[in-house]
Order: C-alpha cells, then structure tokens, then sequence
C-alpha cells in the first residue's frame, strides 16, 4: 500500500503527527485510523460479495481487477484461443530487417525462396555522392515536405 513511501517521509510524518497529536492521543489516534480502514475494508469486502452475488453464479469468477482496462487486455491477449501467440512467434522482426538489409544491399539472404527471386544486379546507390550537386548551387527546395 504505501511501496512509495520512504524512510525521510515516515520520519517526517511520524515527527508531525506527535506534534499534532501529542503523545498523550498519538496512541489512541493510531487504533481509531486503524479501526476505521479495517471497517472500510470489510465494507468493500462485503459489497463485493453482494455484487458476485446478484450477478449470479456465472459470475462466481469474477474478479473486479479485470475492470482495469490494462488488466483486461494483459488477461485476454494471454489467453491463446485467437492464436495470437502463434502469430507473434511467427512474425521476427530481426529477420525481417536483415531480409530488407540484405535486399537493399544486393546480398542474398538465408530464406531466398520465401523472399521470392533474388536480384542479382548491380545495386543501387542510395547515398549522396561527392559530385551530386554543384558547389556553389542550393540545395533542393521540396514543396511538399515543408
């Protein structure tokens, strides 16, 4: 419950309520914060109960941490009847890169006949080449990329 609490901030919050509180009533403060988060408790634990309850035996299940819309996807991605784990396994993305590495590099990769034929031409040339433009010209103007 409190994971984010350190050890400085109990210190300070300790030291304030003894302040506040006096050591007299700390004691006394203490048990009724104490009583009151354990009545909250089992008012939610019996509310809970209620609700499984109405929604009927189908629902005997039901956990109310599903309704945390990260949770309920984390639950139905891991479930495999849609066979999504099949296809993420299918699917390497390394692979794929390296595939498309290699074609653009006029190279042949390890699964050719997947790929289709492979292009065994001179390759293209991609970069900026030292003699593309004149030295004293401005660079291109793209319309459309502005």
């Amino acid at each position: 419950m409190f994971n984010d609490i350190g050890a400085l901030e109990l210190v300070t919050i300790v030291v304030l309520a003894v302040l506040v509180f006096g050591p007299d009533k700390l004691p006394k403060m203490i048990q009724d914060v104490a009583r009151t988060i354990r009545k909250i408790r089992e008012f939610s634990e019996s509310a809970k109960q209620d609700i499984r309850q109405e929604l009927g035996p189908e629902f005997k299940d039901f956990e109310f941490e599903d309704l945390n819309p990260k949770t309920f996807l984390r639950k139905q991605l891991d479930n495999d009847e849609l066979g999504l784990k099949e296809i993420r396994s299918g699917f390497d993305l390394r692979q794929e890169m390296s595939e498309v590495a290699d074609a653009v590099n006029g190279r042949e990769s390890g699964r050719s006949s997947a790929s289709g034929p492979v292009d065994t031409r001179k390759p293209v040339d991609m970069t900026k080449g030292p003699g593309s433009l004149a030295p004293d010209a401005p660079p291109p103007f793209d319309a459309d990329a502005t």
